[in-house]
């Protein structure tokens, strides 16, 4: 059993909005993603980190999660900035229940277990330069809760391993609350998508103050996910 993950999967089938249009690596973008899992076994776990799908709704999104759903792996979600179909965690299980897909679980306000280790995750958002009003400051805070709240539920594990929409740091800036909070739970390895072209070469990746950092956006990773442990 392996853990993986990837973010920024950006599928479109019950929307239309095509990735081929931003050209480059985004061109055959789906088969790209089937190749990629395709390394996966059905006992693995893959943490995809958010900006799933382009949907509006749960239904809009429904051929999107069937289409997850088909890839190899147990798959736990984060929600990105782009996931507008996102709910509650409770709407959430019940459509997936009900519709039949049963591979996919929700990491929000929780954490899960892979052979001992704490798989802990949130959305994120800005970086401290770019809260410029009340609105992303109260949603930042929040943000930080849930992180908290997933870092807490980890229990006594011994190991922490935290997953995030929005990078913590990026090029010179930092979100120093969340880096914070990550150092308050003994976190050492930090794993975040988001970033995308030529943002790539501004990314921060390797160890900063005591937490190593690494960007997994699917066009990074060449849509293969990447396996974690």
């Amino acid at each position: 059993m392996g853990l993986y993950a990837i973010g920024d999967l950006h599928l479109s089938f019950g929307s239309d909005q095509p990735m081929a249009v931003f050209g480059g690596g985004w061109v055959d973008s789906v088969e790209k993603i089937q190749d990629g899992f395709a390394a996966l076994s059905h006992d693995d776990i893959c943490i995809i980190c958010g900006d799933t799908s382009w949907g509006m709704s749960l239904d809009e999104s429904l051929e999107d999660f069937k289409f997850i759903e088909a890839l190899p792996g147990r798959k736990l979600l984060i929600k990105g900035n782009h996931d507008y179909w996102w709910t509650t965690a409770a709407k959430m299980k019940s459509f997936f229940s009900a519709n039949g897909i049963l591979s996919i679980d929700i990491l929000h306000n929780n954490c899960y277990f892979y052979e001992g280790t704490a798989i802990c995750g949130t959305r994120g958002w800005l970086l401290e330069g770019e809260i410029d009003s009340e609105h992303n400051a109260k949603i930042t805070a929040r943000e930080i809760m849930r992180l908290r709240a997933s870092l807490i539920s980890a229990g006594d594990a011994d190991v922490k391993l935290c997953f995030l929409h929005y990078p913590p740091r990026f090029n010179e800036q930092v979100c120093f609350d969340t880096v914070s909070v990550m150092n308050e739970f003994d976190v050492k390895n930090c794993w975040y998508g988001h970033i995308h072209g030529h943002g790539h070469r501004l990314a921060v990746q390797g160890e900063v103050e005591g937490i190593s950092f690494e960007m997994i956006s699917a066009d990074y990773l060449g849509f293969k996910p990447k396996r974690v442990m």
